[in-house]
């Protein structure tokens, strides 16, 4: 064999052993990139699984599969209650990029199409399916496309989009592999990030309605309360606003409270009835309720336009069956997603908790004024039966000791004496009426305590306080026609002795008894002064002819000098 044979026989196991070397590194590089991609999967897991914050487990998958299958752009869409996407939290495009691009999608064209049919799906152009609609404007440009369901047990979660793998090329059925198996470890991780949420929110709620049952058993105003009430449910359930209508006995709205956007508009709401509110829909409910739009729900007909630029909505009764307390409501802005089951599921054990406490804080109010009212009895009954006893007793040995008094001086001491005492009798007398007011409260006048509120008033102009003399069954006996007069009287009166008389003192006095009201105010001013006007003093006589009563104004007449206005009106209605 020539040397040349011999150099070509050689060459052709060189070239064998040249290929088998080429193929050996071409599946050496095959298992060292799977043993990244496992390594990358694993790791990717691992993180996904560390999470507890449901928000962070979400956009943890997404960035996790646009590692894995090596794409530009990935997103990752929850489906909500009506098989729409309620969330959809995208990657790889700009803060910038998405506000140009507009609302996200809700779940049409391909991302329905997995909504629809919850198995993986690879396309390599995204515009030859059946089901795609096309991009909105300023929408970059994609082409391949994979896209997997995310299971939690048995109930599809949300689905996995991958677009635009890099390179041009299309996803493979290793991406899916790969992508699946993400998906199987992302709805572990959804599912422990969920139990988490929940136990996490029903702690929130528990402490809210601790708060708010220690704040109403404290004492702390109602109106406060239920305004911190209002404020906790709206933060718990990511609420724009919230709204509680009170519900009066016969089923009126009888006022609201509001926090949040837009919460001027529902502030001091009072209606007749429910009907056509969104209160009403909840009270036939008799429970919870939510809404897709609450801005165009026909349910809501009286002032739809308070609802203007809201969307989502839901409502609960608050009450016992004993009584029911009111409605709340929350609503987010047009555009956010709806409240899901889970984000509202503690609603009515909170609405109940806060009205069970409202209901033993009323309890509460209505046992301390009993004892309130059982104290003003005692005492009455003890100034009846001690102190007005012994001072008629008092009096009357004066009165007998009068005879014995040879000295002038000291007689009329003692006269002074035992008029002091009747007088003291007449005051304490009438402090028993104000404490026993309690007796008629729905048909009483109430003319004891505005009196007083009325002198209260007069003190400032005045510069000092007048002194107030009441006698007799005066809440009881005084019409409230005639104590609305009577009061206009009062207040016409000290104005004029604050602006005429330059007084140092004044005093009023009120009497109901044999069957007429009297109202007398003196003061120690300059008097009246001659050719004066008497437009407001004529006023005041026009009152009383006008109930059959007369008014007369002039000097004391005690030596002392000043004013004296007396004012007096029969309790009876005059007859014609």
């Amino acid at each position: 064999m020539s040397a040349g044979s011999r150099s070509a026989a050689s060459g052709v196991p060189r070239l064998r052993l040249d290929e088998l070397l080429d193929e050996l590194q071409v599946r050496i590089d095959e298992v060292r990139g799977t043993r990244d991609r496992v390594n990358g999967l694993l790791e990717a897991v691992m993180s996904v699984g560390r999470e507890l914050d449901l928000p962070q487990v979400l956009r943890g998958i997404v960035e996790a599969a646009v590692v894995l299958v090596d794409a530009e752009y990935g997103a990752l869409g929850v489906i909500g209650d009506d098989e729409k996407l309620a969330e959809f939290l995208p990657v790889g495009i700009s803060d910038e990029l998405r506000a140009r691009i507009g609302d996200l999608p809700s779940g049409h064209g391909i991302l329905g199409e997995l909504i629809r049919h919850p198995e993986p799906l690879r396309l390599s152009e995204l515009s030859e399916h059946h089901a795609s609609y096309g991009f909105p404007p300023h929408h970059p440009p994609m082409h391949s496309f994979l896209g997997v369901p995310i299971r939690v047990r048995e109930e599809v979660f949300g689905n996995l989009y991958l677009t635009e793998k890099r390179g041009g090329i299309d996803f493979d059925a290793e991406d899916e592999a790969v992508l699946s198996t993400l998906a199987v470890a992302a709805g572990i991780a959804i599912e422990n990030a969920r139990l988490f949420e929940d136990v996490r929110l029903r702690e929130r709620w528990l402490a809210a309605n601790s708060e708010i049952t220690s704040a109403l058993l404290s004492g702390a105003p109602e109106d406060e309360v239920l305004a911190g009430m209002l404020e906790r449910a709206k933060d718990m359930t990511g609420a724009d606003m919230g709204v509680f209508y009170l519900l009066g006995s016969e089923g009126e709205l009888c006022g609201s409270l509001a926090a949040g956007e837009g919460a001027e508009a529902h502030r001091g709401i009072v209606l007749p009835s429910t009907r056509g509110t969104l209160a009403e829909a909840a009270l036939a409910r008799n429970g919870l309720i939510t809404v897709k739009d609450v801005e165009t729900d026909s349910r809501v007909a009286v002032q739809p336009e308070r609802w203007r630029g809201f969307g989502p909505a839901v409502a609960v009764t608050v009450g016992t069956k004993e009584k029911l307390s009111g409605v709340l409501i929350l609503a987010r802005r047009r555009g956010r997603p709806g409240f899901a089951s889970p984000e509202v599921a503690a609603l009515p054990a909170f609405a109940g908790q806060a009205a069970l406490a409202l209901e033993l804080a009323g309890r509460r109010r209505d046992a301390e004024q009993m004892s309130i009212l059982e104290d003003h009895d005692r005492i009455a009954r003890d100034l009846h039966d001690l102190a007005i006893q012994r001072l008629f007793a008092t009096g009357m040995t004066l009165q007998s000791a009068q005879r014995f008094a040879e000295h002038p001086e000291v007689s009329e001491r003692l006269s002074r004496a035992v008029d002091d005492l009747d007088a003291t009798i007449k005051i304490i007398r009438s402090t028993i009426f104000g404490l026993r007011e309690h007796e008629a409260p729905a048909t009483g006048s109430k003319l004891r305590s505005r009196a007083v509120q009325t002198l209260d008033e007069a003190t400032a102009a005045l510069g000092f306080a007048p002194a107030l003399r009441m006698e007799g069954l005066i809440d009881t006996d005084v019409p409230p026609g005639v104590a609305d007069d009577a009061l206009a009287v009062l207040a016409e009166a000290l104005s004029n002795v604050a602006r005429h008389a330059r007084a140092t003192r004044a005093e009023v006095a009120i009497v109901a008894a044999d069957g007429a009201l009297t109202l007398t105010v003196t003061d120690d001013g300059a008097g009246m002064a001659e050719g004066g006007r008497r437009s407001g003093l004529r006023n005041l006589a026009e009152r009383a002819a006008k109930l059959g009563g007369r008014m007369t104004a002039g000097a004391r007449g005690d030596g002392v000098r000043g004013t004296r206005l007396e004012w007096e009106v029969p309790l009876s209605p005059p007859t014609l």
